[in-house]
């Protein structure tokens, strides 16, 4: 799957997905009413805690990759 609005995805999953875009591409951007998305279809603060902190981590780790100028093997 390439595209997550358009995938075969329940509301739960594409609601997760498009704060962790927003997340990943403007994090200045982000406001409660992102958090309140997620709340509503049904996601608590431990899940939404936890989607921050893998979509942080993603992004850490692949900015480091991409300073150090690692090559991706076959």
């Amino acid at each position: 799957m390439q595209d997550h609005e358009t995938a075969p995805l329940d509301d739960r999953r594409r609601a997760m997905l498009r704060f962790a875009d927003k997340l990943t591409l403007t994090p200045a951007a982000m406001t409660r009413a992102d958090t309140d998305a997620l709340r509503a279809v049904g996601f608590g603060d431990a899940e939404i805690l936890a989607i921050v902190e893998v979509t942080g981590y993603y992004a850490y780790a692949n900015r480091v990759v991409d300073g150090l100028g690692v090559e991706l093997e076959e």
